[in-house]
């Protein structure tokens, strides 16, 4: 039984926290959280990506980011990442998350491409495939049980 979601990107600001608030009111029993593997603690979401969530009735404007610690991968009973490279950085590093580390768009073999300083088309196009992974999962938890 999946009880607790993470959600992890590089910076912390733009993909994970959007996977975060879409899974969140997707499944609003579970734990979702998000974390950075290279951030500085209590940065903003971008502006783009709390725009872009606006748009879609949901706010984001309270994310902080937070650099990944051991304790959080521990705590999850799934993490999801936005590349490849992600999970082979979080399996290096965090091997106890063997098994339960997957990219967001597993299903469809693909990697969430950083908007970070791009132009806001780069972020719709990253919120699109952000929405499609979220749906992906949504509908596995719900199937595993929650």
């Amino acid at each position: 039984m999946i009880r607790r979601v993470l959600m992890v990107c590089v910076g912390n600001i733009c993909r994970s926290p959007a996977a975060e608030v879409l899974l969140r009111q997707a499944l609003p029993v579970l734990t979702v959280e998000s974390a950075g593997l290279e951030t500085v603690d209590g940065r903003a979401a971008d502006d783009h990506i709390i725009s872009l969530l606006n748009e879609r009735g949901l706010d984001a404007s309270a994310h902080r980011s937070r650099q990944l610690a051991q304790w959080m991968v521990t705590a999850a009973d799934l993490v999801l990442v936005m590349e490849a490279s992600h999970k082979r950085q979080l399996e290096q590093n965090f091997p106890q998350v063997r098994g339960r580390v997957f990219r967001l768009l597993e299903a469809r073999k693909a990697d969430i491409p950083d908007p970070y300083r791009m132009p806001r088309e780069a972020f719709v196009a990253a919120l699109e495939q952000i929405e499609q992974g979220v749906a992906d999962w949504a509908r596995k938890i719900r199937a595993i049980g929650v």
